[in-house]
């Protein structure tokens, strides 16, 4: 049975789609490439809207990839953006990872991209994963940690938004520090040959940083994030303000620079 319990933090606002529409497989899911060739089948879990979907899609073909999400309005995106690259072994459904809905040894590879921080039991989760991947298969995760993010200048302000982030995100269910505990995860849930990793983000140039930080000052106060702080009782809209202001004062510094890094795992089945 299903055992969601977290909140997906982010939403699909504008704001979060101008981040996860960016996502490619070189930029973020390099790590799983060498694994990959034609006729695999792949399961994709928390496709969001459908990029790197459709670049592992590519890979495979004539494999079959199945993009699955939790929200079925980000699926209509994906299925547009998957007919835009005119992909045909692409299928979608609304899935939760704690329960999927595929038999054993459903696929070759299993992926999932920025998921386990959001969901209520990530062992549980990555059992999951691991049920429907076939013997010989890969189970592929990568996850952010926000608690190693870096940057520079260092205004308070952003220090602010870290705390408060992380403080809802944990109310939500989700674990942001999630890229440093998924090796414990995948442990946990039963994986013995693990190849674990690490890869980074880094937002330095010019558009980079204008464009990381544009996104994050509007999210703070438009996007579904921002609703679940100040209704949760987490923080006013004001103090959300003033964190977005902070947001694009230090995008304009000519200096500012920005690392998100991320663990990553490929287990073996």
């Amino acid at each position: 049975m299903p055992q969601e319990t977290a909140v997906y933090t982010h939403g699909h606002h504008e704001s979060v789609l101008r981040s996860h529409t960016w996502r490619t497989a070189a930029n973020s899911a390099a790590y799983l490439i060498g694994e990959l060739r034609p006729g695999l089948d792949v399961l994709d879990v928390g496709c969001g809207p459908g990029t790197i979907t459709a670049d592992l899609a590519e890979l495979v073909a004539p494999g079959r990839v199945t993009a699955v999400d939790a929200a079925a309005d980000v699926l209509d995106r994906a299925r547009a953006y998957a007919k835009g690259r005119g992909l045909d072994n692409v299928r979608f459904a609304v899935a939760d990872v704690h329960g999927l809905d595929f038999p054993d040894d459903a696929f070759d590879v299993v992926h999932a991209h920025q998921v386990l921080q959001h969901v209520g039991d990530p062992v549980q989760a990555l059992r999951e994963m691991r049920r429907v991947c076939g013997p010989g298969g890969v189970v592929a995760v990568r996850d952010s940690d926000y608690a190693a993010f870096n940057w520079y200048p260092e205004p308070p302000v952003l220090d602010e938004w870290l705390e408060l982030y992380r403080r809802v995100a944990r109310a939500n269910g989700g674990e942001p520090d999630a890229g440093r505990r998924l090796l414990s995860w995948a442990r946990a849930a039963g994986f013995t040959d693990i190849t674990p990793g690490a890869a980074a983000w880094c937002f330095a140039s010019p558009a980079d940083r204008a464009w990381w930080s544009g996104l994050w000052a509007d999210r703070t106060v438009a996007s579904e994030y921002a609703r679940i702080a100040v209704e949760g009782g987490h923080t006013s809209l004001e103090q959300l303000e003033a964190i977005s202001e902070g947001w694009r004062a230090w995008g304009e510094h000519p200096d500012a620079w920005f690392m998100v890094p991320h663990g990553e795992l490929l287990c073996r089945v």
